[in-house]
């Protein structure tokens, strides 16, 4: 892996679960890790219950627009996080490759949302230990 670890995060729409995933990442982690995000079908927007609840953790996501998912991504990528979005990721040798069982935030209430968040950052916190060395 290369000094800084380049992460992607996929999900279907790449409207709320990589989004809120990369926005957790990218704050949490700085500069020590390349943060991308993108999406097997990407909706036109952000779910607007995942720029809410970022927004009660601090992070804001309004500004992000959701990309298509692209073999070069993931090419680029050392990290690949998949959130459902079942065979549409390519699968490259030499990847590390993980798949976050995860409620899909499309048209659930914020308080549902909120949990999925949650969640989410517990699993990028843990995906960060992982990543970075020590110190």
């Amino acid at each position: 892996m290369r000094e800084t670890p380049t992460v992607l995060f996929v999900c279907v729409h790449n409207a709320g679960r990589s989004q809120m995933a990369a926005g957790f990442l990218q704050a949490l982690a700085g500069e020590q890790i390349e943060v991308l995000s993108a999406g097997s079908e990407p909706k036109d927007q952000i779910n607007p219950a995942a720029i809410t609840v970022m927004a009660e953790a601090g992070i804001d996501i309004a500004s992000n627009t959701p990309k298509v998912l692209t073999v070069d991504t993931v090419r680029e990528s050392d990290v690949v996080i998949t959130m459902g979005c079942g065979d549409a990721c390519p699968i490259f040798p030499g990847k590390r490759y993980e798949d976050w069982g995860l409620d899909d935030p499309a048209g659930q209430d914020v308080d549902t949302v909120r949990r999925i968040r949650d969640e989410i950052r517990g699993r990028v916190e843990t995906l960060m230990g992982e990543l970075l060395p020590a110190g």
